[in-house]
């Protein structure tokens, strides 16, 4: 989608950019060392045209991005407050939203490590989580490792949805990619290893709880470990998530181990809060690494 950022302090100006949870980690992990491939719509419109130059600027695959000459590409504005940030989405009806289980193409996980998919993703439209059901499908019929990220946004559908469609998505992730808040809602209890324990239930065979500040509880079913937060100048969380998964991804690409994995993206991600909007404060590798020899977390 096309991103529209209140500037801080300010009540009238906008900073376009671009956004898209799942469009967010692949230019993370791209940025990280990863390559990779999108699978989307966008509109016949400048919007999209913008996209896809920008996915093009990043040197992601979007040879499976398909042109909706019949639907809008769509977009979101962000607002800020004590609160945290807003989002306010004009979506409904968009490109992305009608996508469909034919929009992913057969063979296109073959050879592919890792398939991310998000609750959002399935949120936007009954076709779109269809697709996103589909691709899991081809993931494991391809021995591609699922990553999945809850990514609640509950004014995309009702609470009781959300939940058996997350509940069954985690169920068939190899790597499952909660934030705190996401799960509280989704599981019923807030503390952090019950609900890492819920997560479990489902079906998950690795969890990285996101717990903002907190840092990540990570790991498995045999062990878990506490990664501290990071100290940052704080600007913006938009994307931080997203920035974890990708960062995530590409270290697993690389070789690392899940534990070692999440410290890194726990550091991209932390560092990503200090830019505005989702995908122009991305840190380069070399800042996550310094960041992590003077914090040793």
């Amino acid at each position: 989608m096309v991103e529209f950022s209140a500037i801080p302090g300010e009540t009238s100006r906008y900073l376009r950019g671009f956004g898209g949870d799942t469009m967010n980690a692949l230019i993370a992990a791209v940025r990280h060392g990863a390559s990779g491939a999108y699978v989307s719509r966008l509109g016949a419109d400048e919007f999209g045209q913008s996209i896809l130059n920008l996915l093009d600027a990043e040197g992601v695959n979007r040879s499976a991005v398909k042109t909706d000459t019949d639907a809008p590409t769509g977009c979101y504005f962000i607002t800020h407050s004590p609160a945290g940030h807003e989002f306010s989405y004009r979506r409904a009806g968009s490109a992305a939203s009608r996508m469909t289980p034919d929009d992913v193409p057969p063979g296109l996980l073959e050879g592919a490590r890792y398939l991310h998919a998000s609750g959002i993703s399935q949120a936007i439209g009954a076709s779109a989580c269809d697709a996103v059901f589909a691709a899991m499908e081809q993931a494991r019929a391809s021995g591609t490792a699922v990553c999945y990220d809850s990514n609640l946004r509950l004014r995309l559908w009702p609470l009781a949805r959300a939940r058996a469609v997350i509940g069954a998505a985690a169920g068939q992730s190899d790597y499952f990619l909660p934030s705190l808040e996401d799960a509280a809602l989704l599981s019923g209890v807030d503390d952090p290893d019950a609900i890492f324990d819920w997560a479990l239930r489902l079906g998950a065979r690795n969890v990285a709880l996101k717990l903002g500040p907190g840092g990540v509880l990570a790991g498995d079913a045999k062990s878990r470990t506490r990664l501290p937060g990071h100290d940052i100048r704080f600007v913006d969380a938009t994307g931080a998530g997203d920035c974890f998964a990708g960062s995530l991804l590409a270290r697993l690409a690389a070789g690392d181990s899940f534990l070692a994995a999440c410290r890194y993206a726990n550091a991209s991600a932390a560092l990503t809060c200090e830019g505005l909007g989702a995908i122009a404060p991305i840190p380069s590798a070399s800042r996550v690494l310094e960041r992590l020899g003077q914090s040793g977390s």
